[in-house]
């Protein structure tokens, strides 16, 4: 640990890593013969790469604040210009509650996390992976960007962005080697909820998917090149729904699940 100079394994970059579904991310490439740099914004993605050396990947553990320039160029340099042949941009961040309630500061955070410093760390990556004419590209997208987040307001409408900008990018790396894959999560079980003070909410307390099983469907629709995989049967459901949906009628059921109060206890 602590260095990545081996040269015979191809090196994967995972944000968001620490814990959930980045961490799942980062475990399959692990098992599947890639080294790994992993980063996050807390000291828990220490702990992190201790667990994932168990792999066999040598993982050099990188704390930084992915919502800043800084924190990405940080995280970019770590790979000491290795070849990076996987980026998972995954780091995110959740924010519940009534919009005009929330804290602009919270509400700056959630955007630069999730849409500035995300897109700032694949325009980088991307061109290197272009400029060699091979990568791959997995965005942690959300089926909450299918729909308007209703007391997630700012949350979802980042998750659209992402959702819609990977497709464009997919696009535009057409036939250069490069693929993107836009993996599309419903509710999961990882910390999200309690971060985002959702957890006085339906969604914030009902059963949810297994991190480790949405980062399986994840890795394989990358490894297969696929535009887009969606986690879940029930999320597959809802996805289809929302394409059928009047925006105002998914705008009320997402009140439904999102407003605080809406647990049962």
């Amino acid at each position: 640990m602590g260095t990545v100079t081996t040269q015979n394994r191809p090196l994967a970059v995972v944000t968001g890593a620490s814990t959930g579904i980045g961490y799942e991310l980062a475990k399959c490439c692990g098992e599947n013969g890639y080294d790994l740099v992993i980063a996050a914004d807390e000291p828990a993605i220490q702990a992190a790469a201790a667990q994932l050396s168990s792999t066999g990947a040598r993982v050099l553990p990188v704390e930084a604040d992915l919502a800043t320039a800084d924190g990405c160029e940080k995280l970019y340099a770590a790979a000491q210009g290795r070849p990076i042949s996987i980026l998972m941009a995954n780091a995110g961040r959740g924010l519940g509650r009534a919009f005009i309630e929330q804290d602009w500061a919270d509400i700056q955070r959630v955007i630069d996390t999730n849409v500035t410093g995300t897109l700032y760390l694949i325009h980088k990556v991307a061109r290197d992976m272009k400029n060699r004419g091979e990568g791959r590209i997995l965005i942690t997208g959300s089926i909450a960007g299918l729909m308007p987040g209703t007391f997630q307001a700012v949350y979802n409408g980042t998750k659209a962005l992402l959702d819609s900008f990977s497709y464009a990018l997919r696009a535009e790396l057409k036939d250069t080697g490069v693929t993107v894959t836009c993996l599309m999560p419903g509710a999961t079980e990882t910390e999200f909820f309690e971060r985002a003070d959702m957890m006085d909410t339906k969604v914030g307390t009902e059963k949810k998917d297994s991190a480790a099983d949405v980062a399986k469907t994840g890795w394989q629709a990358m490894m297969k090149g696929e535009g887009e995989v969606v986690a879940g049967w029930s999320n597959k459901l809802r996805a289809a729904i929302s394409h059928i949906v009047p925006q105002g009628v998914l705008a009320e059921q997402h009140r439904k699940m999102a407003a605080p109060g809406t647990a049962k206890h």
